[in-house]
């Protein structure tokens, strides 16, 4: 699906949205440039980086944003509704050893202002002592973020990351497919509201 968007205030402004899954974007209209990663984040950063390579090479990327419209969960039983982080860690990397051989792992990438912390692992998280650990650092939690905004920071294309809270990174989260239609029609919605087709 291709399409001319322009963000609200931002004239001439071309837009990629980027999810993990067909469910996640299944209500975003037609007309709209979507492209579908598949889950975690080698599959995520892979179809980026090709995306965003073909269109480097056909038009250029001035212009350009890329918004990853995703569901995710809440780390705090207070945090619902919809979000958009302003950083995000790379939560499962083992950071203190690369640190110590001299290398910097860069877990934590900023995107924006907003002080909502988004934690990104391959790591399923359903179980209380890592959603507890994962508490100190963030308030979301989702398994494509991070490397959606690596790549993104890698050809200096702005990123927004858009998340609606699913579950409580709990045994809840194993309802996620009777959940995500839900969180998917909000997503949509945000997305229109924002970035309206030309």
């Amino acid at each position: 699906m291709t399409g001319s968007i322009r963000p609200a205030g931002g004239a001439g402004r071309r837009v990629l949205v980027v999810a993990a899954s067909a469910a996640e974007a299944a209500h975003v209209p037609a007309g709209y440039d979507v492209l579908v990663t598949g889950m975690g984040k080698v599959a995520a950063a892979t179809a980026l980086a090709r995306r965003l390579g073909a269109l480097e090479a056909r038009d250029g990327l001035a212009g350009l944003t890329v918004v990853n419209l995703g569901t995710a969960g809440s780390l705090h039983d207070h945090h619902e509704g919809l979000f958009e982080p302003g950083a995000v860690l790379n939560h499962d990397l083992s950071a203190d050893a690369l640190r110590a051989l001299g290398e910097d792992p860069r877990e934590r990438l900023t995107v924006s202002e907003s002080p909502v912390v988004l934690a990104t692992g391959d790591v399923f998280v359903t179980d209380p002592v890592a959603r507890a650990r994962l508490a100190e650092q963030a308030d979301l939690v989702d398994m494509e973020g991070y490397a959606i905004a690596f790549v993104a920071d890698a050809f200096a294309v702005p990123v927004h990351l858009v998340k609606h809270v699913s579950d409580n990174a709990d045994d809840s989260a194993h309802d996620w497919t009777s959940v995500v239609d839900a969180s998917a029609r909000v997503l949509a919605a945000h997305l229109v509201a924002t970035y309206p087709l030309v």
